[in-house]
């Protein structure tokens, strides 16, 4: 039973971009970059009592190349910043990044000269998640954040003008 007996002689008009962003925002391939306690919190998101696969996330990719959503879970080093952005870099179009926890978002209470004071200094986030690790359901809330944001967006390059630290 294809969709041609399904439709019929019916006409279905939609947007190119909402058809695009629903199939995206439902079929989310999010790959962690755990350094702290965050990761951990982020396996109880993902385990049976609160089950991030209810809301389309479920696949765990640990390849950047098979990612589109990058989970940033915990203290980011001046050393490791090169990293991350390479890792960003090759994940593929459309991408959204969430930083997670009070180390990810502003440097926690990691105050020195070694650890960045928030990601955003190096790749662009679009979700932020609060707290020292935060909860499970911050996380499920984050996820959904994205998902709004995906829908509501467009097809066309998004972050295009965003310079970082580590940008050229």
């Amino acid at each position: 039973m294809g969709i041609e007996n399904l439709v019929k002689n019916d006409l279905i008009l939609t947007r190119l971009d909402a058809l695009f962003n629903w199939g995206r925002s439902n079929s989310l391939w999010p790959m962690i970059f755990g350094t702290a306690c965050c990761a951990i919190e982020f396996m109880s998101a993902v385990s049976s009592k609160h089950d991030l696969s209810r809301f389309g996330a479920e696949v765990m990719r640990f390849s950047p190349r098979q990612a589109d959503l990058m989970i940033v879970a915990g203290t980011i080093s001046f050393k490791q910043a090169p990293i991350l952005k390479e890792i960003y870099d090759q994940m593929c179009e459309p991408k959204w990044v969430i930083s997670m926890g009070a180390c990810a978002s502003s440097g926690g209470f990691y105050d020195n000269y070694t650890t960045l004071q928030g990601i955003d200094q190096i790749i662009p986030v679009d979700a932020y998640i609060s707290g020292c690790p935060p909860r499970p359901e911050a996380i499920i809330d984050a996820i959904l954040a994205i998902q709004q944001k995906i829908k509501a967006g467009s097809i066309k390059d998004r972050h295009r003008d965003f310079k970082g630290l580590l940008d050229a």
